[in-house]
């Protein structure tokens, strides 16, 4: 077994944590829209319909991408084609998400009267290069490390390049995030120099949002807690059984 040959210690308390951490986050920013920025709808009300946004893009790039980073981690003692199907799966809805949270951003802009320039922030950059990164990642991921036929030094050749991809999409969602929390704070939150309750609110969101990232990022990056190789990880997805 994996976990004989490997000092485990702390994984999966670093493991909880961070889903606690992530489902927080969520939650956070859930009630922080539903309580002081007026609900959710659709585009019959462009200012509110812009509220999905944040939270489908924390629940996709962040709550999900982590997730999805983590399962070989997390779950090393299954099959590795298994573990790639739902990093894949993962991946796959958290753009979906994405995409629903990005339609929702720019519904907001052209649709109030007048409309507001869309992509002119840092944030908006930000986000948008964390995106099409994560798009990039999921097609070029599945063929490279899911399509049968690829050969296995190919593969091994690649894993390094889509790893270092993968964790910089993920720090650069983050930290659009945070650029987003800050930004919306300064334009729609009274006083917020005076730290009022929603303020307050708001950074306590992007601390959690950090603590999550930090328990991501060491789990990933810490040698001990990487998945050894198996003989059998190297069966094709059309050939072999579980």
């Amino acid at each position: 077994m994996d976990t004989s040959e490997r000092n485990l210690d702390g994984l999966m308390l670093a493991f909880s944590a961070s889903e606690v951490l992530g489902a927080l986050a969520v939650t956070m920013v859930t009630v922080w829209v539903g309580h002081y920025r007026g609900g959710f709808a659709w585009s019959s009300d462009p200012g509110i319909e812009f509220n999905w946004h944040p939270v489908l893009m924390t629940t996709a790039m962040i709550f999900l991408y982590g997730n999805s980073i983590m399962v070989y981690r997390a779950f090393r003692n299954s099959r590795k084609r298994r573990l790639k199907l739902i990093h894949m799966a993962l991946h796959l809805v958290a753009f979906i998400l994405t995409v629903v949270a990005l339609q929702a951003a720019f519904d907001s802009h052209n649709l109030k009267t007048p409309p507001t320039p869309n992509l002119y922030t840092l944030h908006s950059w930000l986000g948008l290069m964390a995106v099409i990164m994560y798009a990039a990642q999921w097609v070029s991921g599945f063929i490279a490390f899911l399509f049968p036929g690829i050969q296995t030094n190919l593969r091994a050749s690649l894993l390094p390049i889509h790893t270092f991809f993968g964790l910089m999409g993920f720090v650069c969602a983050v930290a659009a995030a945070l650029m987003g929390l800050t930004e919306k704070a300064n334009f729609a939150v009274v006083n917020y120099q005076d730290l009022p309750a929603e303020g307050i609110f708001i950074n306590c969101i992007g601390v959690v949002m950090v603590g999550f990232a930090t328990l991501v990022m060491y789990i990933v990056t810490e040698q001990r807690f990487k998945r050894l190789p198996r003989p059998e990880d190297e069966i094709l997805l059309t050939g072999g059984s579980e």
